[in-house]
């Protein structure tokens, strides 16, 4: 049994799921675990998409790649999508929203996206796809929706997140007696 979580922070790209994760390893303890840095230092990619300019990941590489230290426990998991993750091995799903999307496309837009990639990331936040997609793949009671759009909001989510790993340690803890 674990005795430190694992947990998800997801959301389309340019809600600050890094910004977030960077904070909580500092904040928790737990490690950041960046799955494209995962997925690029470990070679687990399909094919390159020329139309969204992107690599397309090969999922079962890079679940295997990483079960032997999700199974142990204390990851931030960093990424864009959260369904392909076993639901053992997960413990939070936090989906992060930026409601604004003059905020979101700005973002977007200072990280070069090209106008395809760009509306297609825009759509999958006003349509709130990733969180219809972790509330299909989990228990809707381990899924939080937080707002990303401010600076504080970092450290409000941040607080909150670390609330709740102090709470599963000690739940682990009483069960483990």
């Amino acid at each position: 049994m674990r005795t430190v979580p694992n947990i998800i922070v997801t959301g389309t790209p340019g809600v600050g799921k890094t910004v977030h994760c960077e904070q909580l390893a500092q904040d928790s303890g737990l490690r950041h675990l960046s799955i494209n840095q995962v997925a690029k230092d470990r070679g687990c990619y399909e094919t390159y998409d020329e139309e969204l300019k992107t690599w397309i990941v090969d999922e079962d590489k890079l679940l295997d790649a990483i079960e032997d230290e999700l199974l142990q426990g204390g990851y931030l998991i960093d990424w864009h999508a959260c369904d392909l993750f076993p639901k053992s091995w997960i413990d939070l799903i936090v989906v992060l929203r930026c409601p604004s999307t003059s905020t979101l496309y700005d973002r977007l837009s200072s990280r070069g996206y090209h106008e395809t990639k760009l509306q297609e990331n825009l759509d999958a936040e006003i349509f709130g796809v990733l969180i219809e997609e972790a509330r299909e793949a989990f228990d809707e009671e381990i899924v939080v929706e937080l707002n990303s759009e401010e600076d504080g909001d970092v450290e409000g989510n941040c607080a909150r997140i670390c609330s709740w790993i102090d709470n599963w340690k000690s739940d682990q803890a009483k069960n483990t007696d």
